[in-house]
């Protein structure tokens, strides 16, 4: 039986961007506005509300990235206090605005 160290175990943050590629993400914005993305509906921004604070928020697939951090995402909405203020489809967000991304 083999066993793990604690450096096989670790995932370094190009292995997180490549797992996300695709699926549902949250970008918080140097300005406190989140973009969020993957699932439709009410459903969706009840469990937003429930983990993120009340500032706006943007949902959306992540659909590319590059070196500079510059962000594409796909069906994005944003919310407001729970309740959907827009719908952008496509939106591109430039690195330097972001502070955060994370799966959602």
């Amino acid at each position: 039986m083999q066993e793990t160290t604690p450096q096989q175990n670790k995932r370094s943050p190009s292995d997180f961007l490549k797992a996300v590629l695709g699926r549902s993400v949250v970008v918080r914005l140097n300005s406190g506005t989140d973009y969020k993305g993957g699932k439709t509906g009410e459903a969706r921004a009840a469990s937003i509300d429930s983990k993120y604070s009340a500032s706006p928020l943007l949902l959306g697939v992540l659909a590319c990235l590059d070196g500079y951090m510059n962000i594409a995402m796909e069906q994005t909405e944003e919310y407001v206090d729970g309740q959907l203020k827009s719908k952008y489809g496509d939106c591109f967000i430039r690195g330097n605005n972001g502070t955060c991304l994370r799966s959602h």
